[in-house]
């Protein structure tokens, strides 16, 4: 996986690259991500990357065309090597389409090189959405101060999915909307904490009565915690006899595909 991040302030970028799994991803050499500062493509000894508004109102909006100028040298980068190499632009924005995990894979899975543009301030001169076609991707219906933030989610979340990334490629596998429902809750060692023990399937070694005690448990999760991902699902029979049992023990009932 291939990325490159394009900001004012780097320093909120570089750091969150250098610890845990995205480090060692790179390592690996199974996840590339160079950061790009903005101001290194502006045309004036101040390095200026942003202006007021025209037609007037609070704030500074980001230029045009240090964005456009880094997106080019991105490319010629890239293609001096590979001709063939193509760019995938993202813009996080709150008014983009939600980030999810069918998002993620597909990020995981490009073969282009994936391009994070940092808005900031009170947003960017539309002409780099005119010139870029960007996509717009949302990571939540709230306003965060720069896309530095969503960049690095999304970065997190695909290169997860990325093979080899993860020392055990069933981690992935089970993770919460991998499969459209949350994940089962997880114990370690000790077996008892402040009076709290372990479920005893857990300990049983019976690899069947577990799988079904986490699949019951991941059906529990997500009809507590957002029923929503349940009503438009298709479930198989061992499925709806283990949500029905969840629901008889919750004393609640919802209407079930």
């Amino acid at each position: 996986m291939r990325c490159a991040v394009l900001t004012l302030f780097p320093d909120m970028v570089a750091p969150v690259l250098g610890q845990s799994i995205l480090k060692r991803a790179q390592e690996k050499g199974l996840l590339e991500v160079s950061v790009q500062n903005l101001r290194e493509h502006t045309f004036d000894r101040h390095k200026t990357a942003d202006d007021v508004p025209y037609g007037g109102g609070a704030g500074m909006v980001m230029k045009a065309e240090p964005v456009l100028q880094a997106v080019d040298a991105l490319r010629a980068h890239y293609q001096a090597a590979h001709p063939e190499t193509t760019l995938r632009v993202i813009i996080p924005s709150p008014q983009g389409r939600p980030f999810t995990q069918e998002l993620a894979q597909s990020l995981a899975q490009d073969d282009r090189v994936v391009v994070f543009v940092c808005g900031h301030y009170e947003g960017m001169d539309e002409r780099v959405r005119l010139a870029l076609h960007p996509e717009e991707i949302s990571v939540g219906d709230y306003v965060l101060t720069g896309g530095e933030l969503p960049a690095l989610v999304m970065i997190d979340a695909a290169a997860r999915l990325v093979p080899g990334v993860l020392g055990d490629a069933a981690s992935a596998a089970e993770e919460s909307f991998t499969e459209g429902l949350l994940e089962y809750p997880h114990y370690t060692r000790p077996a008892e904490v402040r009076g709290m023990a372990v479920p005893e399937v857990l300990v049983s070694g019976h690899h069947e009565a577990i799988r079904l005690w986490r699949r019951k448990e991941a059906l529990r999760n997500t009809y507590l915690k957002r029923p929503d991902l349940l009503r438009d699902r298709e479930l198989g029979s061992e499925d709806r006899r283990l949500l029905s049992e969840v629901m008889q023990e919750s004393l609640v009932q919802v209407p079930v595909r």
